[in-house]
């Protein structure tokens, strides 16, 4: 089990990336969280089996995410974080 602090930088608000990763959690059964930040980024947690994030993450970082021509990620701040016991979480949700 990992996890991994995302921080996406680009084009990432008000074009449905929020939505998108939350669909992208579901598809690869991962948990977690994401957000927008004041300074027009995306942060995200993302926590599970380790070719399940890395599938997310390969997803996140393609050309169109998920099929949405209106993200544009520019740069991906990825980092390895402890794990959170997954009692404590048990989904993936936007956060507001």
């Amino acid at each position: 089990m990992i996890r991994k602090h995302i921080i996406a930088h680009g084009r990432v608000q008000g074009v449905g990336l929020r939505f998108t990763v939350t669909g992208f959690a579901k598809k690869y059964n991962v948990t977690g969280w994401v957000r927008n930040l004041y300074d027009g980024t995306v942060e995200m947690e993302v926590q599970g089996l380790d070719h399940r994030v890395e599938r997310f993450l390969q997803e996140l970082s393609s050309d169109r995410p998920g099929g949405n021509r209106f993200i544009r990620i520019d740069k991906l701040d990825i980092t390895n974080i402890p794990s959170v016991n997954v009692a404590d979480e048990k989904g993936f949700r936007a956060r507001y």
